[in-house]
């Protein structure tokens, strides 16, 4: 298995499309996937708060999956590291927190603001936006990126997806390189 560990920002599991691409992505062992259950927490509660008629149960089961398939995933005992971190929003520090614990060697986040290079330098963390993740896991590993968007893409049957619209999907996601990137591959796809 890889030891190149990313903790996955809740911003970033919270869009039904990116956090299954990321998924099936994280199945495959070329990176480490971790998180916690705050990080767990936050997506499912904007999930619920945003999509009301999305249940508790359903993300409950969504999570459980995630932990059940994703190895070694949940980051635990970082708590007591919270209160030393400085952030620009002080709740991101357990974000923080979190891969400092587990070692990771990046965040994957949307706001990457909210992680500044200067706070995070200290810790040889960086924070990257999942563009950029997923575009660089394209490029180390072309062939495992294509063999997972081609199974989360098979597995869309409400409706189902062409490859086109699967990658139109993932553009609304802002995946514009990945998106990029992934087209020449499209009948691997």
């Amino acid at each position: 298995m890889n030891q190149f560990t990313a903790v996955l920002d809740a911003c970033v599991l919270y869009p039904g499309t990116l956090r299954s691409f990321l998924m099936y992505l994280a199945v495959t062992d070329l990176f480490r996937a971790r998180w916690t259950n705050d990080i767990h927490d936050e997506w499912m509660r904007n999930v619920r708060k945003n999509y009301p008629d999305v249940t508790q149960a359903q993300v409950e089961r969504i999570r459980d999956l995630m932990n059940t398939n994703v190895r070694d995933c949940l980051i635990d005992g970082y708590e007591s590291l919270i209160p030393a971190i400085a952030l620009p929003d002080p709740e991101d520090r357990h974000v923080l927190a979190a891969a400092i614990r587990s070692g990771a060697d990046m965040i994957v986040t949307f706001n990457l603001k909210h992680f500044p290079d200067a706070a995070l330098k200290q810790y040889g963390i960086e924070a990257v936006h999942p563009d950029d993740f997923l575009n660089s896991q394209l490029d180390l590993a072309p062939s495992i990126v294509c063999a997972a968007a081609k199974r989360q893409r098979e597995i869309l049957k409400n409706p189902p997806m062409s490859v086109a619209e699967y990658l139109d999907s993932l553009q609304r996601q802002g995946l514009t390189q990945t998106v990029s990137g992934l087209r020449p591959f499209a009948d691997l796809i």
